[in-house]
């Protein structure tokens, strides 16, 4: 009879009226965040005048590759999508691997006017993006790096959350006691941080690269400022040229571009999310 009135009250679970609010609001926000990436592709899917409809037009129609071809007639949809991707995955990839590396060095080591330079790269994070681009562009045109992969690249190889997201990661996630193992075994400053810290540190590095991943991607400013070819645009200086048009905007084909732009940061969040969810949420278990 005990058995049976524990198994039919229990004070830490929840009702099931608890239950279902909580399922409803999950269900609310996961529609509420949907959304605008399903209108977007409603709005590409049909005629121009579809964004003005009253009330909202909420199907899909039939129109979306006539607006994509469209688009391919007034950019070169799919080299700008290239070059986006190479500088975009180029750029995640510097800036994981060396933002992990000082992170962990300001985690793990000692050296002289270490807090003053952790500091120094903290406060770079106050400054405006908007007044580095002047020094920037002139030390761009003296490399004559001007309209060039490298222009958009070599400044964005490394920044200041970076080092800060893996070093605070690293100094909570990498035992000590794990380093000196790896020194009793013999290992080398870069082994033992390849072998022993880069297994564990993997979900903030992960986090870390999609948050720059879109970062790049998203970037209009700075590839506006120096590209110059058209040949060398991203998709984001590609996407403006819909927008001169002397016939009106014609949001069916701009919506179709904007649609098919925004897949591949789709399909990396998709194939990384479980790790990003981990480095999230880890520091809130640990806490």
């Amino acid at each position: 009879m005990s058995i049976a009135v524990t198994a039919k009250k229990n004070p830490d679970e929840p009702g099931i009226g608890a239950k279902i609010l909580f399922y409803l609001l999950l269900l609310f926000g996961a529609v509420l965040s949907i959304f605008p990436f399903y209108w977007m592709f409603v709005v590409g899917s049909n005629d121009k005048t579809a964004a003005f409809q009253i009330p909202p037009l909420l199907t899909p129609g039939t129109e979306f590759f006539n607006n994509f071809s469209r688009v391919l007639e007034r950019t070169d949809f799919f080299r700008a999508l290239m070059n986006s991707a190479v500088v975009s995955t180029t750029v995640t990839l510097s800036v994981v691997f060396l933002c992990t590396l000082a992170g962990y060095a300001f985690a793990k080591y000692e050296f002289p006017l270490k807090k003053t330079l952790f500091v120094f790269v903290i406060g770079t994070m106050l400054v405006p993006a908007q007044l580095s681009v002047l020094p920037l562009y002139v030390i761009m045109a003296k490399l004559q790096w001007i309209d060039s992969y490298k222009a958009l690249i070599v400044p964005a190889m490394v920044n200041a959350f970076g080092i800060f997201w893996m070093r605070q990661y690293i100094a909570s996630a990498v035992h000590n006691e794990l380093i000196e193992a790896g020194r009793m075994d013999g290992g080398g400053h870069f082994r033992i941080f390849w072998n022993i810290a880069i297994p564990v540190v993997t979900p903030a590095m992960a986090t870390l690269g999609i948050i720059n991943f879109m970062n790049v991607w998203n970037d209009f400013f700075w590839p506006l400022v120096v590209l110059k070819n058209r040949e060398n645009y991203t998709i984001q200086i590609a996407l403006q040229q819909l927008f001169t048009n002397k016939d009106g905007l014609d949001y069916g084909m701009i919506m179709s571009a904007t649609f098919a732009a925004t897949l591949p940061l789709l399909i990396v969040f998709l194939l990384f999310s479980r790790w990003v969810i981990a480095g999230l949420t880890s520091g809130a278990v640990k806490s």
